[in-house]
């Protein structure tokens, strides 16, 4: 997960995913999935380009958080959307 430090726009790439999930399936779980990963893009640019970190950000305690929760509401997302396709409509 360290390269989304690197290369915030990555998780643009992900959130642009679950957004296509949410078209396509319409859950309300892959629409917040691709807004998390959109606010988390735009909160690591900014830590990035030190708007929001004075340059000492050596220890991210934040990422203790954030990452498990994206990884939850991913993981979310992706089974309900997965579960909801092989429903079959008659």
């Amino acid at each position: 997960m360290a390269i989304f430090i690197a290369y915030p726009w990555i998780a643009i790439v992900v959130a642009v995913f679950f957004a296509i999930l949410w078209a396509w399936k319409r859950r309300k779980s892959s629409v917040f999935s691709a807004f998390s990963w959109g606010v988390y893009a735009a909160y690591e640019s900014l830590m990035l380009t030190r708007v929001l970190c004075s340059g000492e950000c050596n220890i991210r305690v934040d990422l203790l958080l954030i990452y498990p929760f994206l990884l939850v509401v991913s993981i979310a997302a992706i089974v309900q959307t997965v579960r909801m396709y092989g429903k079959r409509v008659t």
